[in-house]
């Protein structure tokens, strides 16, 4: 059966970059944020214009609006996170049904907030993506239209770093280099050869 490897990290690690990685190895990945992206256009942008009034323009959820809808309001992203996790969790499924349907030994599931939702449960291990706090807040704080009062309600939704770690199965440290990056997601991909998919025993926990 399929191995399914789950792949999260907080904002500013260095999670996409860690994806990227699986996926120039021919790991097939589903990425949960681009799935976003897809619904926004799709299915979700009727949903989200009914509860979220002015957030849709031309059958395109506008990011930017529906964040600052959203903004330091738990319970109106509780309404969003209600309309946009199920569809998002249907395209996963699918994505593992095609997966198993091909034998593929592998696939990858890049959920931002995997642990944050019990998401762990559906996976056969996870992996974190991580970096220095310093490191980490000069990546966000670097990103156009990022401050540090949208950075700490960001942060504030997200389960602490070090929690993470203690988590995790395997861990991609981003903050030595690309370089190294490549070599820790390629000691995992060892690890993880030849597998067992759900079913199996418990995978052990390794660090890389």
């Amino acid at each position: 059966m399929t191995f399914v490897l789950g792949l999260t990290g907080s904002i500013g690690m260095g999670k996409s970059t860690t994806a990227a990685l699986f996926e120039k190895r021919g790991v097939p990945l589903h990425d949960a944020d681009a799935a976003v992206h897809r619904l926004h256009r799709g299915r979700a942008a009727a949903p989200i214009a009914a509860a979220f009034p002015g957030t849709v323009v031309d059958g395109v959820v506008d990011r930017a609006r529906l964040g600052a809808a959203v903004l330091g309001r738990p319970d109106a992203l509780r309404r969003l996170e209600a309309i946009i996790h199920p569809l998002v969790r249907e395209e996963e499924e699918a994505f593992l049904a095609r997966c198993r349907t091909q034998a593929a030994g592998l696939a990858v599931i890049d959920v931002p907030l995997l642990l944050e939702t019990g998401g762990e449960g559906r996976c056969d291990a996870v992996l974190v993506v991580t970096a220095p706090a310093a490191v980490q807040r000069e990546r966000v704080l670097a990103r156009p239209g990022m401050n540090a009062e949208k950075l700490e309600a960001i942060l504030s939704r997200q389960m602490p770093d070090a929690e993470k770690r203690r988590r995790a199965h395997f861990l991609v440290d981003t903050s030595r280099g690309l370089v190294a990056a490549e070599r820790q997601v390629g000691s995992i991909l060892a690890a993880l050869a030849g597998r067992p998919g759900r079913g199996a025993a418990t995978t052990s926990k390794a660090r890389s």
